[in-house]
């Protein structure tokens, strides 16, 4: 069975740390970019972060960068994106989704073969 599923979510104060594993069964992430989205209440779905299938180049957003990384463990088949100095504006469910393409669009949930069924991040105090 191919499946996508997320894990490392909660609540955290303002200035804290988190990181979210996408971890892939049935098959092998080594052959897939894989984008991390997010999606608050109300608001659509965004790229936050990708990562390459190839040579391992990393998309981050501009509400970002700087804070959060995004890296892969191709021996455990996961996927994680580590996410430091948070912001309440960080809040929203979390999903990792991978693209067997060449090129991927990071910035918009669009060609994307397998999703993750998400994680709540909520970033307060």
């Amino acid at each position: 069975q191919v499946q996508l599923v997320e894990s490392g979510g909660g609540l955290v104060q303002p200035g804290g740390s988190l990181r979210l594993s996408c971890a892939a069964s049935g098959f092998t992430l080594d052959y897939y970019a894989i984008g991390w989205f997010r999606q608050a209440p109300g608001k659509e779905r965004e790229g936050v972060s990708c990562i390459s299938r190839s040579d391992g180049s990393t998309y981050y957003a501009d509400s970002v960068k700087g804070r959060f990384t995004i890296s892969r463990d191709n021996a455990k088949n996961t996927v994680y994106l580590q996410m430091n100095s948070l912001k309440p504006e960080d809040t929203a469910v979390y999903y990792c989704a991978a693209s067997a393409a060449a090129l991927v669009v990071c910035s918009r949930p669009i060609g994307y073969e397998y999703w993750g069924q998400g994680t709540q991040v909520t970033v307060s105090s």
